[in-house]
Formats: C-alpha cells, sequence, structure tokens
C-alpha cells in the first residue's frame, strides 16, 4: 500500500494512518489524547532544540531516518548538558511512499526513542505531491531537556586553558556510510547514528568538570573546534596520531579524496573537560555505550587572551603543523 493525497487530508484516511503506524509505536499516556498540543511536567530550566532530516536514502548500513531523528534531537539537548526528556515528530509524505517502509522507519524511530530514555509527546502528519523519482519523507523534531541548574553551564564559550579534548570514537563512520550507499559503492562501514546519553549520564554521575560539549555532524570536527576557538578566544593544539578513524573509513576517504576533519558523524561528540579529570573522563566513556573508541586527541593551549588567533593546529603525523580552517564550501548534502 502507498501513501497518497488522501492520508493527507485530514479525513478518514488520515486517521487511519495515524492509527495504524504513528499511534502503534508512539503509544504513551500524553500522545494518546491526540491532542494539538502536549501538556507535560515542566523545570525551572530548560534546554529546547529543533531540526529537520532529509537524509537520502531514507534507509542506510547502521541506521534510517527515524533513528537519526531522534539521535540527532537527543545528542543536541545533551549537549547542552541538560537531560533530554520529551521530542515531537512531524511527518512530512511524499505521495507514493510505501506504507510498510514509513511503518518500518517509525518502528526504528520508537525503538530509538525508548533506547534514549525520551517520550514523542505530539506530532503532525503531512502529505505532499511525489517531488521525484522515488517518494521521499521528511521528518522535523523539537526537543526539550531540562537543566541542572546546580552544574557549571556547558557551552562552547566555556573552555579553560589546559582543557583536553576527548572525542568519543571513530570520525567519519556515517558521512562514509551514506555517500558509499548514494555512490554504489560496496563495503562493511556503517553509520554511527547514536544517542549519547550513557556517555554524558557517567561523565555527570562522576562530577567530571565538563567545560563544554558538541556532537560532531555537518561540517565535522575540524567546524566544530573552530567554533570552540573562536567562542571561547583560544587555541586548540591537536595530534593527527590520536584521531580515531576506522580502517575501512580511511581507505574509503583515500579512495575519494576525502577528509576525515571535515566528515560528519551522528553519534560522536567532542568533549572538552579540566585537564585533571581527563584520564578519569576517557575511562568512563570507553565503559559506556557507543564509548568504545574514544580518545583524548589534543587540548586548549591558550584562553581568553584577545590578541590570540584562535587557531586550530593540528600536529601531523610527519612533524609538522597544519591549520585547521572552517570548512569551506558545500559538504556532502544530506546526510542528516
Amino acid at each position: 500500500m502507498k501513501i497518497t493525497m488522501a492520508h493527507g487530508s485530514g479525513g478518514e484516511s488520515t486517521s487511519a494512518l495515524i492509527k495504524d503506524v504513528f499511534s502503534k509505536y508512539f503509544k504513551n499516556e500524553i500522545l494518546d489524547k491526540l491532542e494539538d498540543s502536549a501538556v507535560v511536567s515542566g523545570s525551572s530550566k530548560i534546554a529546547v532544540t529543533t531540526d529537520s532530516f532529509v537524509v537520502t536514502p531514507l534507509v542506510f548500513p547502521g541506521g534510517d531516518i527515524g533513528r537519526l531523528s531522534v539521535c540527532g534531537t537527543v545528542n543536541d539537548i545533551l549537549m547542552s548538558g541538560a537531560t533530554p526528556k520529551y521530542i515531537t515528530c512531524g511527518a512530512v509524505l511524499e505521495e507514493g511512499l510505501d506504507i510498510d517502509l514509513l511503518d518500518k522507519i517509525i518502528a526504528s524511530m520508537a525503538e530509538t526513542a525508548k533506547e534514549a530514555d525520551v517520550i514523542i509527546v505530539t506530532g503532525d502528519t503531512k502529505v505532499i505531491e511525489n517531488r521525484g523519482a522515488e517518494p521521499g519523507l521528511i521528518i522535523n523534531t523539537s526537543g526539550i531537556g531540562f537543566i541542572d541548574e546546580t552544574k557549571e553551564p556547558v557551552g562552547p564559550y566555556n573552555l579553560k586553558g589546559g582543557d583536553k579534548l576527548i572525542i568519543t570514537g571513530n570520525l567519519g563512520d556515517h558521512h562514509a556510510a551514506i555517500l558509499g550507499c548514494r555512490m554504489g559503492i560496496e563495503n562493511n562501514i556503517k553509520s554511527d547514528c547514536a544517542p549519547l546519553g550513557d556517555i554524558v549520564g557517567k561523565l555527570k554521575d562522576a562530577d567530571i568538570r565538563v567545560h563544554a560539549m558538541r556532537d560532531v555532524t555537518r561540517g565535522g570536527l575540524g567546524t566544530v573546534l573552530n567554533e570552540f576557538a573562536s567562542a571561547s578566544c583560544c587555541n586548540i593544539e591537536l595530534s593527527e596520531e590520536a584521531l580515531p578513524v576506522e580502517p575501512s573509513v580511511k581507505e574509503f576517504c583515500g579512495l575519494l579524496g576525502l577528509d576525515p576533519m571535515y566528515m560528519g558523524n551522528e553519534g560522536k561528540a567532542i568533549i572538552s573537560v579540566h585537564k585533571d579529570d581527563a584520564e578519569r573522563a576517557l575511562s568512563l566513556i570507553k565503559s559506556a555505550k557507543y564509548g568504545e573508541n574514544a580518545a583524548i586527541i589534543g587540548e586548549v593551549i591558550k584562553y581568553n587572551e584577545p590578541e590570540a588567533d584562535n587557531k586550530v593546529i593540528l600536529n601531523t603525523k610527519l612533524g609538522g603543523k597544519r591549520i585547521i580552517g572552517l570548512m569551506y564550501g558545500e559538504g556532502l548534502p544530506r546526510i542528516c
């Protein structure tokens, strides 16, 4: 069975689609009321994010657009130091989309929400005309998380001199998986699409002095670290030898002339921690789900000096130094 324009009419077909697909997987006492807005318990201070997911193909090695949408939303909330609690789901369906495929994607979304310990509390469905050869699907989400105001604020503006930088795993997996799919290149690369709650939770529980966190998505690690350096008026120095890249991804990059520093991930974060907490933080991350390949890759070498150049410097394997700038031009489109 395929999506038709009638599924977006607001009538019987719409009700049947919501009941047979979305409500079946997202069932909870808040969503079951099927109101236009959800009433939820609150907090004195919250983190809010919103995102839209347009990845092609809809299903890829290691994930799909449903899992991706939850991971992207949850991880954005986590990076602010908040605990994710609620998310929304808006789905724009193209006419002709296979309902069995939609069912699979929504089931994946629900399963990932359960893993991330968040509740999908409200949503919306729209149907539009098919705009291409293959009917598509766009998912829009918003996320809400609660902030513990007793903890030190976390953000790119908060790096301290001497901080150690920890990447939670291998670079470039998601980017390579999507591009390999599109180009029909046979390989064993899978997306790293994953929620990072276990990693962040272990650091919080151990009172690790975390100063900044950011998930490494579009623009890659190089772009994120430049944003850190600019926001905190600091220089950042990295070790090329310390950067973790899976061998098959490294070979893929060599084949296509790609740089893992600018490749997107969907289950990795860069975390800046107090230098005295770095080894303990690394051990905790490695013991957490999705953190087994974590590594300390660099440090903050200057802080709060207006005259600093705010550079990201990579110490290469050959003994030279390379300036890592912001990504120039357009990266791979539609990786999220």
